[in-house]
């Protein structure tokens, strides 16, 4: 699943480690899903929406 949450960390100016304490994950985590080897809960999934005010369909592509 292919993502868009560095180029939404990068609008929002956030860092993997400020994302990571938003949504209480590791920045290791954020890391591995940015580069494709772990997909998020759907929870997480949507955490991150909210936090970037967009829709799950803006932030990921099947």
């Amino acid at each position: 699943m292919k993502n868009k949450i560095r180029v939404y960390r990068s609008i929002h100016k956030v860092s993997q480690q400020d994302l990571a304490d938003r949504l209480k994950v590791s920045r290791q985590t954020i890391n591995a899903i940015e580069n494709d080897k772990y997909s998020p809960s759907l929870e997480l999934a949507l955490k991150m929406t909210k936090l970037f005010d967009c829709k799950v369909e803006d932030l990921f592509e099947l």
